[in-house]
């Protein structure tokens, strides 16, 4: 059974895989995201909390999701120029996974197991945060529609 976060490998847009062990030691906020998703003015949010904690050893990790409603549409290389061009995001973006279904990322089965939702495990929309201490633990999951500032305070008890 797995432990942690870091058991778990993920893939870059070029199909490199990444083991999440890299990031031991270190917190890190994981979300599903989507470039025409109308929540998608938090990736500058998320890229704020990337430049202003990431010294400090916050790694802000996007994983790109095309389940709701279909507002990540196009391929891995097109949505990591459109996010760098339109948001400014130099925090890393993994390739398009699921979160949902059979077929959701087991990261994604074991982040869900760990922090439950307000009804369901179930992502319920893009933009969907969770913050992992660092030594690997879900210690909260964040609602689609929070704001990544309100998850500051949070987030520096584990810097």
């Amino acid at each position: 059974m797995t432990d942690t976060v870091h058991d778990f490998t993920v893939k870059k847009p070029n199909g490199e895989e990444v083991s999440l062990e890299a990031y031991k030691g270190k917190p890190m906020v994981i979300v599903n995201t989507a470039t025409k998703c109308g929540l998608s003015g938090q990736f500058r949010e998320l890229e704020r909390l990337h430049q202003t904690y990431g010294e400090d050893g916050l790694a802000v990790l996007g994983f790109p999701c095309n389940q709701f409603m279909k507002q990540e549409p196009v391929s891995d290389e097109e949505m990591t120029e459109t996010c760098e061009i339109n948001f400014g995001v130099t925090f890393p973006l993994f390739a398009k996974i699921k979160v949902n279904g059979e077929e959701a990322h087991p990261l994604y089965k074991h982040l869900k197991n760990a922090e439950k939702g307000l009804l369901s495990s179930e992502i319920k929309w893009n933009f969907t945060k969770f913050l992992v201490d660092g030594d690997g633990n879900v210690v909260k999951r964040y609602s689609p529609q929070t704001s990544p500032k309100k998850m500051e305070e949070d987030i520096q008890k584990y810097l």
